[in-house]
């Protein structure tokens, strides 16, 4: 019989765009004793997890809450519920997780309109009302924050217009909530998914959502109760039901509202993951979140510029959580990342499609985005890539970051 040996993985340097470190409380509350999904102790957990999140995504929404499973998972769940058989959707692509909204909408039945932008740059707002204009979608989805380009899309106007013109605006933040400012009632997005596993340091496997009245008006036009659940016949609504169970954001919504009507068995570990990580969140603040990913970020960028590499894509929509770095020329880049895993114990990223092969990607999200991080992660990718024969001034590129961080200080 094969013997197993003690569950022992390596301690990293996660400096990829997600995952990401996980702070020591979230793994701590992970542990805590399991209580029942309808145990009142646990229901008010629920009910905290709800409030934090609205003050996360900047809403008054009454919906706000996690969809158990990967970033993915409520992607898909907002999309499936809200996406009728039928239905016009536009949808924006600047980088690899457009194609993803793409793909989910087809597979919703959706008459799918699609404009697209060279990877490395962002829409112009007036790009996409245009075409709205011209499509007249009743749905619009849109990447807020790309983490294979590293860019950040502006939305208030793109919002303004789709409220205007009748659309529902669904919006990917999964990137950027809880490290960039994500506005949801101020640029009106209708329906906003976040992540767990990039700026709120928690492990993958929730995705926090928030819909408002405009989005839970369509949804229930779709309702239907599990036959399992039924006190008495219930008739699809007016559009064709919700092809999913699972992903049933109206079923979902009556499990997480007081009525608790049973839908899943909530991932109770996960869920004290969560709480734990918004509630460091919002005892940082929003506010101090951001700038500290935007110190950190600058701080490396000064580093990376000193040791003299380039970066990827437009600076002027760069997003402040990722940074893309171009390979050098002649430069294996999956031999420099397996280096800095196996002698330094960092892990950087690369990147997909058209990219692969050409850019590192460097995230500094959440508890990984850390001063002594964002210098490790220099000093070791100068010393690697001097060991891979490139010529760069030595030294300089921890200095560079020094100089940001000192001057803060002052």
């Amino acid at each position: 019989m094969k013997r197993y040996e003690d569950l022992s993985p390596s301690l990293r340097c996660i400096m990829t765009p997600g995952p990401v470190e996980v702070d020591p409380r979230v793994l701590r509350a992970m542990s805590f004793p399991i209580l029942g999904q309808f145990d009142p102790e646990f229901t008010s957990i629920m009910n905290e997890t709800m409030e934090m999140l609205r003050e996360l995504f900047a809403t008054g929404n009454q919906w706000a809450y996690p969809v158990d499973g990967t970033s993915r998972s409520g992607i898909e769940a907002v999309m499936v519920s809200l996406i009728a058989p039928g239905d016009r959707v536009l949808i924006p692509i600047f980088g690899r997780f457009g194609h993803l909204l793409h793909e989910i909408a087809e597979r919703c039945g959706a008459e799918v309109f699609v404009i697209e932008k060279t990877w490395g740059s962002v829409f112009e707002p007036g790009e996409v009302i245009a075409a709205m204009h011209s499509f007249k979608p009743n749905v619009v989805a849109m990447v807020h924050g790309e983490t294979s380009t590293g860019r950040v899309q502006p939305l208030a106007e793109i919002g303004r217009a789709c409220r205007e013109l009748d659309a529902l605006f669904i919006v990917d933040a999964v990137a950027t909530i809880g490290g960039v400012p994500v506005e949801t009632d101020a640029w009106m997005l209708d329906a906003v998914i976040g992540g767990t596993q990039k700026c709120l340091s928690v492990p993958s496997g929730m995705a926090p959502i928030t819909y408002n009245e405009r989005a839970e008006a369509k949804l229930l036009t779709r309702k239907r109760v599990e036959r399992g659940l039924r006190t008495s016949e219930v008739q699809p609504g007016e559009l064709s039901f919700v092809r999913s169970n699972y992903f049933d954001l109206s079923m979902l919504q009556d499990y997480w509202s007081p009525l608790r009507l049973n839908h899943h068995t909530e991932m109770t570990s996960m869920l004290y993951a969560l709480r734990e990580g918004l509630r460091l969140t919002l005892e940082e603040g929003l506010e101090e979140r951001f700038a500290r990913h935007v110190l950190n970020e600058k701080a490396l960028v000064a580093g990376l510029t000193a040791m003299g590499l380039e970066l990827y894509g437009d600076p002027s929509c760069k997003l402040t959580v990722v940074t893309c770095v171009i390979i050098p020329e002649g430069v294996d880049g999956e031999s420099v990342r397996s280096m800095l895993l196996e002698r330094f114990g960092i892990e950087i990223a690369s990147s997909f499609g058209p990219l692969k092969g050409l850019i590192w990607r460097i995230g500094t999200m959440g508890f990984s985005c850390r001063e002594n991080n964002v210098l490790r992660v220099l000093g070791a990718l100068e010393a690697t890539l001097l060991r891979h024969g490139v010529s760069l001034p030595c030294g300089l590129a921890v200095q560079a970051a020094l100089d940001v961080y000192e001057a803060n200080i002052r």
